[in-house]
């Protein structure tokens, strides 16, 4: 087999990390795997389930342009390879099986989630009970913390990157793609202008220093979405999008909050603060009540389904948080929140658990 590792390119941007130990394998894919079929799609990069052929295990081939836009991004492919490194060993990170590489591609063979994403339960008729949205929200804070002891930040936490390792009853959860992803620390203050603008912070917008705090915002915003179906900033367009976040417009009186524990809110409100300093990290989001107590106090019990027949936007009323221009930035992704889910595609149903059902992988 013949092997050889991509070399990394001078003048990294901040952040970025540059060194790789997977082995780039040059050997044809297909004598190893048989791709059989696409699992999203995106501007840079598609992902396809393929099959070893050797041990029939179902992987995720993630195709990724060695060159974009004109320009050799090689560095930028290392250096979601490295972290994806990094995480191996936690069991909230989708594992790098290996890597190979064609005349325009760099292909990483990842681990498989078949539950999908868990953007499909913010937007099903019927929402998760909150023990469930609880202990999802529990899993993906222990992934988030295993990064940030790292120093590195995801920048891209949303529902449509955490994928579930079975659909029904929803498996455990698998943070992915990293392409975003930074470390902090290494050369002074981070500022960037990245994200996805439903789910971004406002010191992202106000190209202030990126922290730690920057996830944890995100996942603010993923529990809101989970508990209520309901996106906290949505706006009729980007502008509005923005300007709901930098002012921290959040609704907490609808009717969507009806069935909400008071913990939930708690949680939520300690999250969805204009100062990064305010926010908890991570270590702390996991001490708190909502994600540890023994009987959650819902309407109706924790083994419920939530069942909502409308699904409206936030009205955007801004509450009082606690003590450039985007369209040319290529990190800026577009809102998914149309719920055309840009870069998911359903392989059918199949039983739980089996490795065939349905799987997604969100793409820069």
């Amino acid at each position: 087999m013949s092997r050889r590792r991509l070399d990394s390119r001078s003048g990294l941007a901040a952040g970025l990390l540059g060194e790789i130990q997977t082995p780039i394998c040059t050997e044809p894919l297909e004598h190893v795997y048989e791709v059989t079929g696409e699992l999203g799609r995106g501007k840079f990069a598609v992902v396809k389930r393929c099959v070893e052929k050797v041990s029939g295990k179902t992987f995720a081939a993630k195709f990724l342009r060695k060159r974009r836009r004109g320009r050799d991004c090689r560095a930028e492919v290392i250096h979601e390879m490295a972290v994806l490194e990094m995480a191996r060993n936690n069991a909230r990170v989708v594992n790098l099986h290996a890597a190979y590489e064609t005349d325009h591609d760099v292909v990483l063979i990842l681990e498989y989630a078949a539950g999908g994403e868990i953007f499909d339960h913010c937007v099903s008729e019927e929402l998760l009970p909150e023990a469930q949205i609880v202990r999802l929200i529990r899993q993906t804070l222990e992934g988030v913390h295993y990064l940030h002891q790292s120093n590195v930040v995801h920048l891209d936490l949303k529902p449509q990157n955490i994928l579930l390792t079975c659909l029904s009853p929803p498996g455990d959860i698998k943070i992915v793609d990293f392409g975003l992803a930074r470390r902090l620390g290494a050369v002074g203050e981070l500022r960037e202008i990245l994200g996805t603008p439903e789910y971004v912070a406002p010191e992202i917008l106000n190209y202030e220093p990126i922290t730690t705090a920057t996830d944890l915002w995100s996942v603010g915003v993923i529990a809101f979405m989970l508990v209520t179906g309901e996106s906290p900033f949505a706006g009729d367009d980007k502008q509005e999008t923005y300007l709901n976040v930098s002012q921290v417009n959040v609704d907490y009186s609808g009717e969507a909050f009806s069935r909400v524990s008071e913990l939930a809110v708690d949680f939520i409100r300690k999250l969805l603060v204009k100062a990064p300093e305010d926010r908890p990290s991570a270590a702390e989001c996991m001490s708190h009540p909502w994600l540890w107590q023994q009987q959650l106090c819902l309407s109706p019990g924790p083994s419920s389904t939530t069942t909502r027949t409308v699904r409206e936007r936030s009205c955007g009323t801004k509450w009082a948080a606690p003590p450039e221009d985007l369209e040319d930035k290529e990190n800026f992704l577009e809102s998914p929140h149309s719920h055309a889910k840009k870069f998911r595609i359903d392989e059918g149903t199949s039983a739980p658990g089996d490795g065939s059902g349905p799987a997604a992988y969100s793409l820069l």
